[in-house]
């Protein structure tokens, strides 16, 4: 008899199109989760559906409407799915790779009830996201739980919680920089997603917060469970293979909603680089694995918009990790071995 083992793949999710409904059914699920809002659920509740959801929707549709294609639509589902194949293809017929968004469409709750009448004797649950962070991988393996921990028979598991200091995935990365001529760039910007400072601070039990277990310059038992810390390491990392001077990269956080978010802001880099005379900018987005719309249009736009503003000329975005051949194999090797 042979067993059956199953690789899940989750990823964050993606309004089903960029019309205002939809992404107003995506922010309100997404938003409501309260692993991403950390707050009471009276003060989330006022707070996503009365005031985020109504007075975002619309802007957000315009967003994703300017990254959506026609044929192939959400960026972000394209690349999963093309993952998906591809590690499939890698792995061969014994074993079987599964995708699931944590929030919309494929959903976690209709891709389990169809792996829970297959009867996989092994699940391998992979986190799209390098960097563990509450609000994405938290989120996603607390939901896989709370499904499968209702099976009558739970099989074997195996969750990847983060692998930001694996090697191949660093590689990953490189192999990506190397399609750019890094000497043409006046500076170097890893920009990581942005989280709430609250939020880093709760990953420690002694009292302390994060600014107090020196998260920018060390690895320790303390924080390696702390996002801005497996950022850290991550940039640590890939300046050492692609032999960064000091001086000419910067670490820094987007996507923020408030000034309490971890910094600096990568916006406000980018506008003090332009500021002080670059021309050209090279920014890198280790936390995010696939392009999507904090890549594509917040980077490659947004940014693109504020550095020229401010006397910049071209801010060159390097791809994302994708469905590339090296990144399947990394999966490959980080699952199965």
């Amino acid at each position: 008899m042979k067993h059956k083992t199953a690789i899940l793949l989750l990823q964050l999710g993606t309004p089903d199109s960029p019309k205002k409904s939809d992404v107003r059914k995506y922010l309100t699920q997404f938003l409501n989760d309260e692993r991403v809002i950390d707050i009471s659920w009276f003060a989330r509740t006022l707070l996503v559906n009365g005031i985020i959801v109504p007075f975002r929707s619309g802007n957000s549709s315009k967003l994703y409407k300017a990254i959506w294609d026609e044929k192939t639509g959400s960026p972000l589902l394209k690349h999963t799915l093309d993952l998906q194949e591809k590690l499939q293809i890698a792995v061969g017929p014994d074993v079987t790779v599964e995708m699931a968004m944590r929030y919309q469409s494929p959903s976690m709750e209709s891709v389990l009830a169809r792996m829970k009448k297959e009867g996989y004797h092994k699940i391998i649950v992979f986190p799209l996201f390098p960097q563990y962070a509450s609000s994405s991988t938290g989120s996603a393996l607390q939901e896989f739980m709370r499904i499968v921990s209702k099976w009558w028979v739970i099989p074997e598991i195996k969750m990847i919680s983060q692998y930001y200091d694996n090697e191949d995935y660093i590689n990953c990365i490189v192999n990506r920089a190397k399609q750019h001529d890094m000497s043409k760039y006046d500076h170097i910007i890893f920009s990581y997603h942005g989280l709430p400072e609250r939020q880093v601070d709760k990953v420690y039990e002694d009292g302390y917060l994060c600014k107090d277990h020196h998260c920018e310059t060390e690895l320790t038992n303390e924080n390696y469970y702390c996002y801005k810390a497996g950022c850290y390491q991550t940039t640590k990392a890939l300046v050492e293979k692609l032999n960064i001077p000091e001086g000419k990269y910067t670490l820094s956080f987007q996507s923020r909603l408030d000034n309490k978010w971890l910094t600096p802001f990568s916006d406000k880099v980018v506008e003090e680089l332009a500021k002080k005379g670059a021309k050209n900018l090279l920014v890198f987005s280790p936390a995010f694995t696939a392009d999507c719309l904090e890549t594509i249009y917040e980077i490659g736009t947004e940014y693109q918009e504020i550095f020229h503003e401010h006397g910049g000329e071209k801010i060159q975005l390097v791809e994302s990790l994708n469905s590339g051949d090296d990144w399947v194999e990394t999966i490959k090797k980080i699952t199965i071995g």
